[in-house]
């Protein structure tokens, strides 16, 4: 990946931190921690891997993203935004009564999403289904899927995936965003999923580990999923929560709570800062 391209889907990923920061605090709800972590994946989906069309977003032929982790809607939303399938300035209607910008994604009002996701483990399933439905059509679509660590603890999680192997669905891209926090504390202390990497591998996975707030090592990930045949691959995510807003960097508080009027003010002064420096 050139310089070029990598700042652009740098300065991508803090647009989508902006509007995380600023969709939540318009609508005093919502998921910011898990959102920020996952806004560098989301940006190097719809910057650079995925193919779509933001004027015809129900095309046939374009790859698909399940939002298996569905609370973290506001990450993803802004990302469509800025890809144009909706104005930027609807990020503002988060949650209002009658937005179409509901807290987790509705395939039927909201253009880009594929699938309608909140039910934890249950995005995965629908991805897998969208690889096989893909490949008995002969269809050349790749179907991408995020889920978080917490979410990993869920057994349907564990048959999607033996069901991902056992039909060698390599069309089908996992990536579990790491950031060893969940509602109700980390990870390793409510339910330990490690060694993650070696269960994946168990169940019949390619897998590769990477800090998932790096665009050079996200890169690196991807062109080993277009490189693996024969069977899905699962991309694991280190990153931090709240990545890029200094006070909500691994604080699980932020886990689901609203940015205060001081909070929104120094979230922002922070996220435009790190703007203008990756725009000098």
């Amino acid at each position: 990946m050139n310089s070029e391209l990598k700042k652009e889907l740098q300065i991508y990923a803090t647009q989508i931190r902006m509007g995380v920061i600023e969709g939540t605090y318009r609508a005093q709800s919502g998921h910011p921690g898990g959102s920020l972590s996952a806004a560098d994946v989301f940006a190097y989906l719809y910057g650079k891997e995925m193919r779509y069309d933001p004027k015809n977003p129900r095309w046939e032929d374009r790859d698909r993203f399940v939002l298996s982790k569905g609370h973290c809607a506001p990450g993803l939303y802004s990302a469509l935004a800025y890809k144009g399938f909706f104005p930027v300035e609807d990020i503002k209607t988060l949650r209002k009564i009658d937005s179409y910008l509901q807290g987790h994604p509705n395939m039927n009002t909201v253009p880009g999403i594929d699938m309608s996701t909140g039910s934890l483990g249950q995005g995965v399933s629908v991805a897998a289904g969208m690889a096989k439905g893909a490949k008995y059509l002969g269809k050349d679509i790749n179907v991408y899927t995020l889920l978080g660590d917490g979410e990993s603890q869920e057994g349907q999680v564990w048959e999607s995936f033996m069901y991902a192997a056992h039909y060698q669905l390599d069309n089908l891209c996992v990536m579990i965003d790491v950031n060893g926090l969940q509602i109700d504390g980390r990870t390793k202390d409510v339910m330990n999923l490690e060694p993650l990497d070696e269960k994946l591998k168990a169940f019949g996975f390619e897998v590769v580990t990477i800090d998932g707030n790096d665009m050079d090592e996200i890169d690196a990930a991807f062109e080993k999923f277009h490189a693996t045949k024969g069977k899905p691959f699962a991309i694991i995510l280190k990153t931090i929560k709240g990545k890029g807003v200094s006070f909500m960097e691994d604080v699980c508080g932020w886990h689901g709570k609203a940015p205060s009027d001081e909070n929104y003010e120094q979230a922002m002064a922070e996220l435009n800062a790190k703007m203008k420096e990756l725009e000098a």
